[in-house]
């Protein structure tokens, strides 16, 4: 198969601007990891953090390029915390501060934006002092949920294919029309319902080719805001709500 052939048919999920960057895969590490940004283990970190890269790379997720920074940062980091200390240099700064400023800059600024974020907008940049009603153009968000980030939802994505399958993950080409199929039944699916658990959109799906395409598709749906994907807060249940 020539290299055009192979362009036109594998569907590629474009992300950026609409799901999360690097810092938020950084945040979603040392939280699950349930560690201290001033005390990270630089070797964990950079080797998970290559793991969902290369689960995105594999589902055709478009990878932009500050991921593979992030990436080089990382392992650069890593090398100098291998270099030996010797006592009679002068004590120099702890390599991971290269990563522990900026992260903990973007933790305040996410934040600032999730207070704003609640507060009725005014103006294009006024917000009022309290949240009071909210904007009536946004649809409301479900009692007790909160909105899921793309690394949690891989996360729930690898337990479901691992179900189907013990094989090692592997780079596969997803025909477009399929996906495309998939989103309309997604639609049938969520029709006349509330909405409906993150499990149920692979129920009668046993091969990985299906699951991955399903996956993809609910990725577009998101991106789209056909659909809202949302975490229950007490049980950790993921749902998929009508946008």
């Amino acid at each position: 198969m020539t290299e055009t052939t192979l362009q036109e048919t594998t569907y590629q999920v474009q992300i950026e601007d609409v799901f999360e960057g690097p810092m938020d895969l950084l945040v979603h590490l040392v939280q699950k990891n349930e560690v201290d940004i001033y005390d990270i283990p630089i070797a964990l970190i950079t080797e998970q953090y290559m793991q969902y890269l290369n689960v995105m790379k594999a589902m055709n997720i478009d990878v932009a390029g500050n991921f593979l920074l992030m990436a080089a940062t990382l392992a650069h980091i890593k090398s100098r915390m291998l270099l030996p200390v010797h006592e009679d240099e002068a004590e120099e700064e702890d390599p991971r501060m290269e990563l522990v400023r900026p992260l903990e800059e973007y933790l305040q600024l996410k934040c600032a934006a999730e207070d704003l974020a609640t507060r009725v907008r005014l103006d294009w940049d006024v917000f009022a002092r309290s949240a009071g009603e909210m904007d009536e153009s946004a649809a409301p968000e479900p009692e007790g949920f909160v909105k899921v980030s793309l690394f949690q939802l891989i996360d729930a994505f690898q337990r479901v294919i691992k179900r189907v399958s013990h094989e090692p993950f592997m780079n596969i080409t997803v025909d477009t029309i399929s996906v495309k199929a998939r989103i309309t039944e997604i639609v049938d699916l969520l029709e006349g319902k509330e909405s409906i658990t993150f499990e149920e959109l692979f129920e009668g799906h046993a091969t990985r080719g299906e699951v991955i395409v399903t996956f993809l598709a609910l990725l577009e749906m998101a991106k789209s805001q056909v659909v809202r994907i949302m975490q229950h807060i007490e049980s950790g249940v993921i749902r998929i709500f009508n946008g």
